[in-house]
């Protein structure tokens, strides 16, 4: 097994998980097979419980694996299927290795970070880098870990001391270092300074690790004198110095490291030099076509967390996925839920009607908590009664349901549970097997199969006319089974249920013209060149005709 890690310097946020999953792509398109291990340094056991605004999306895997976002990253990149031991947490570590010492494994020996608590660490990476994740046997030629955090912080300590003896473990020829860090410039200089970087490398080599190759991020390509000026000061061949600067669309990155020849260097470090040349004519495309993109798809995202993006990645990937296929250029109009409401600011409710109003179709993404959920209401209404596109993923079926309880049924205060415990009508529940005292790992979590109830429904077509469906799930709340026969009455259909019949999957509105909840996460399986069909379908049937896909 050859390892390729990723580490970083000077700022979180550099785009670690951009460059390890480019690297991973440049390495397969040589013939060779790639799988990714994400260390997070932080004590959670996994993502599950930590808020968008702390970290981002929680990315979930079939397996029911809470993940860290930049595996969503890694999937999408390989088009592999990972794996929730794929990713490593420090709280996953050292629940090991006192569970280990609970049952005596260490022979009343002294339980120490050194060697234990990096021994541990060593073993897990060996352990899954050898689990195939690509639906092919055997093991991967390659395993890329990406190092969460800034080589200096004291969580990611135990981590760093375990790549440093790991490179002897597993012998150098089988360990390629690459260190991501920033090369900013001075407003007032307009010089690349490489001071930051310098002292990232210095103190990287102070804790026995030393890089191959030196991903330098900036907003412009780097100038050759800065190129010298880091090889001589960081002791990196010049050529083994790459320039990661800002690129139109995410499919250029995999582009820019194959014309630097990241392969030839990775490759000649592994040991690997009769791999053959790179072919990524079909990055180049996606990546050209994204580019020549000019008419607009303006796509209303109704959500709590609307000031941080990377609360819903995955929800914007598959819509930019989608956009793609469609030949349109997505633009994404921020609408906050709180605003919509009644009793919000005067400025901040007509902006965010006025907003909502000039959008091509809304869509409410999954989330939590009752804050701003009458306002996603709001949008579901606004969405049903004059025929604009919706879609409404996890929270955002539930709260197409509630809306058209309350409006078409007349069911004055119907609610979800999770918001109004005392609702007189409640439309959705708590799922009797979850539990009510713990909150980690213990929603209805990861792959599950939905079954189509009409073979001729939207949504069913748009999945190829398959009788069913699996796709990923993380919620706790559901459909109220005993409303479903009063809701179809009214003209609510639900065309997808589980397998038993009771559990509430997918939702339609026959007479509009795309009005589909479901109660899965369907992003989270969205591909570059496989596009999820319910957000497809969303985007190429405001076009149709003119839409190919359509």
């Amino acid at each position: 097994m050859k390892y390729v890690i990723v580490t970083g310097g000077v700022v979180s946020g550099l785009g670690k998980g951009v460059t390890a999953s480019s690297i991973g792509v440049v390495l397969q398109s040589c013939g060779l097979r790639v799988t990714s291990i994400k260390i997070d340094p932080y004590l959670n056991t996994d993502a599950g419980t930590m808020s968008p605004f702390e970290h981002g999306e929680v990315f979930v895997l079939d397996d029911g694996g809470e993940v860290d976002l930049d595996l969503g990253n890694y999937e999408r990149f390989l088009d592999v299927t990972l794996t929730k031991n794929n990713n490593i947490t420090t709280g996953k570590i050292y629940q090991s290795v006192i569970d280990a010492e609970r049952r005596g494994d260490y022979l009343g020996k002294t339980v120490q970070v050194v060697p234990h608590i990096t021994v541990e660490i060593q073993e897990w990476i060996e352990r899954v880098a050898v689990v195939p994740v690509d639906g092919k046997e055997g093991a991967a030629d390659v395993c890329v870990i990406e190092l969460g955090g800034t080589i200096g912080d004291i969580e990611s300590s135990p981590f760093v001391e375990a790549l440093r003896q790991f490179q002897f473990r597993v012998g150098q020829e089988n360990f390629c270092l690459v260190h991501v860090s920033l090369i900013p410039v001075l407003g007032v200089v307009g010089e690349q300074k490489t001071k930051p970087t310098q002292h990232s490398v210095q103190a990287l080599r102070a804790l026995g690790l030393t890089p191959d190759l030196l991903g330098c991020r900036s907003a412009k390509p780097l100038e050759q004198c800065t190129r010298e000026k880091l090889s001589q000061f960081c002791h990196v061949p010049a050529g083994h110095i790459l320039s990661i600067h800002d690129v139109s669309n995410i499919w250029h990155v995999p582009l820019l490291l194959r014309d630097q020849n990241v392969h030839l260097a990775i490759l000649k470090k592994l040991n690997l030099s009769s791999a053959p040349q790179p072919e990524l004519s079909e990055w180049t495309q996606r990546a050209e076509r994204s580019d020549a993109l000019s008419i607009p798809v303006k796509i209303g995202m109704v959500g709590k967390y609307t000031g941080l993006s990377d609360s819903y990645l995955s929800v914007l990937k598959a819509l930019t996925h989608a956009s793609l296929a469609c030949g349109r250029k997505l633009v994404i109009e921020w609408v906050a839920s709180t605003d919509l409401e009644d009793g919000s600011p005067r400025d901040l409710h007509d902006a965010a009607w006025a907003a909502l109003k000039s959008v091509d179709g809304i869509l409410v993404p999954g989330g939590f908590g009752d804050r701003g959920t009458q306002g996603k209401v709001l949008a579901a209404k606004y969405a049903r009664e004059n025929n604009v596109p919706y879609l409404g993923v996890c929270l955002g079926m539930q709260i197409a349901v509630i809306e058209f309880a309350r409006s078409v049924l007349g069911l004055d205060g119907a609610n979800s549970t999770e918001f109004d415990p005392a609702t007189p009508h409640p439309c959705v529940l708590y799922m009797p097997e979850i539990s009510r005292t713990h909150k980690g790992g213990t929603m209805r979590l990861g792959v599950r199969r939905t079954f189509f109830q009409k073979p001729n429904c939207l949504t069913s077509k748009l999945y190829g006319n398959e009788s069913f469906v699996d796709e990923r799930h993380r919620h706790r709340y559901e459909v109220n089974p005993e409303l479903v026969d009063r809701l179809e009455e009214a003209g609510l259909t639900f065309v997808g249920k589980d397998e038993t019949g009771r559990r509430m999957e997918i939702v339609e509105l026959p007479e509009h013209k795309y009005f589909v909840g479901v109660q899965f996460h369907p992003e989270f399986k969205s591909r570059p060149g496989k596009p999820s069909p319910v957000f497809l379908g969303k985007l190429a049937l405001r076009f149709h005709p003119p839409c190919p896909v359509c």
